[in-house]
């Protein structure tokens, strides 16, 4: 994003503290991603923090103490406005929502519509905080509790700043980040090391391409629960699959029914292992996992062609 500061009071002079503001972009497009599960409503989100700043006198803005603070509150309150307002929209999605997902920094160069490279200021930074599953419970959250949650959790701010942006008592933020706590903790399985994870996925794809229906049911756990999410993709199965037993054959007959050039590629998404399914160099599935021991307890498919432009389009290694 450019950012120009207007004329103002200070007569067109250059604003001494450009460079330290834009320096704040990259946290702020990983706060609202976790506040939002989307990278494009994380963008707009700090494209309108942005905005207000600038919307202030140059005399306001040097009169800010902390400006990263600002922009961090700022950010905060147009994601919980925006949090709001996302449930309503997402009551009338077609099919399943499921957080936009993203691929590791160095395979990242979908960008913007018009096939500008994605800034490296855009980056969201990938840890345990953004993997598919974490995302999927913060959406079971209000919007409060999720941003205080997110706010206090992961970026360590205080209570008494949170208060501010959810206009609670900080006694009330600490009660939401708890009860968020509680969510993220009776949701979690145990954790399983990226590298077997990995073998698991691989496993998996190598069954699938091999139409091997036996190692695809021996790969998912008999409680596995397969969703979807293709924005209203006709192709794409609009309701959850459960069963192991059930995943497997809806996944074989994907494969019948996939066209000739169809590639799976290992990927790592949202911080752990995944698949991609590309053909003649354009991502058209994004897979994420959640693997237990050695079973894949729950799989997400992404298909929305608006949530994968971060994905590289071509086939890669």
């Amino acid at each position: 994003m450019t950012t120009r500061s207007g004329p103002g009071p200070g007569h067109g002079r250059p604003d001494p503290g450009l460079d330290a503001i834009m320096g704040e972009r990259r946290q702020l497009i990983n706060l609202a991603y976790r506040l939002l599960g989307s990278l494009a409503e994380a963008e707009d989100a700090v494209q309108e923090t942005y905005a207000r700043w600038y919307a202030m006198s140059l005399r306001q803005r040097e009169a800010v103490e902390s400006p990263g603070a600002w922009l961090t509150t700022v950010a905060g309150r147009v994601c919980l406005n925006l949090l709001g307002s996302a449930r309503a929209r997402r009551e009338s999605y077609v099919g399943e929502w499921i957080p936009e997902p993203l691929p590791e920094p160095t395979e990242w160069i979908g960008g913007r519509p018009g096939g500008a490279t994605a800034d490296p200021a855009d980056r969201v930074t990938l840890d345990e905080s953004v993997n598919m599953a974490f995302l999927v419970v913060l959406e079971s959250m209000t919007p409060a509790e999720r941003v205080a949650f997110i706010l206090h959790d992961v970026f360590r701010y205080p209570f008494a700043e949170i208060a501010e942006i959810v206009g609670r008592t900080p006694a009330a933020c600490r009660q939401l980040a708890s009860s968020a706590r509680r969510r993220i903790r009776d949701s979690a399985v145990p954790s399983t090391p990226a590298v077997r994870q990995a073998a698991v996925v691989r496993a998996f794809k190598v069954a699938w391409e091999a139409k091997d229906i036996d190692a695809l049911i021996g790969l998912l756990d008999p409680g596995a629960t397969a969703i979807a999410d293709g924005g209203g993709l006709a192709t794409t199965f609009l309701r959850p699959i459960e069963g192991g037993d059930q995943i497997a054959r809806a996944l074989l007959e994907i494969a019948r029914r996939a066209p000739g050039g169809m590639m799976f590629l290992e990927r790592t998404v949202n911080g752990r292992p995944g698949l991609v399914a590309q053909q003649d160099g354009v991502t058209l599935t994004v897979f994420a996992f959640d693997v237990a021991g050695d079973r894949i307890t729950r799989i997400w498919a992404v298909r929305n062609p608006e949530k994968l432009r971060p994905w590289t389009a071509v086939t890669g290694r």
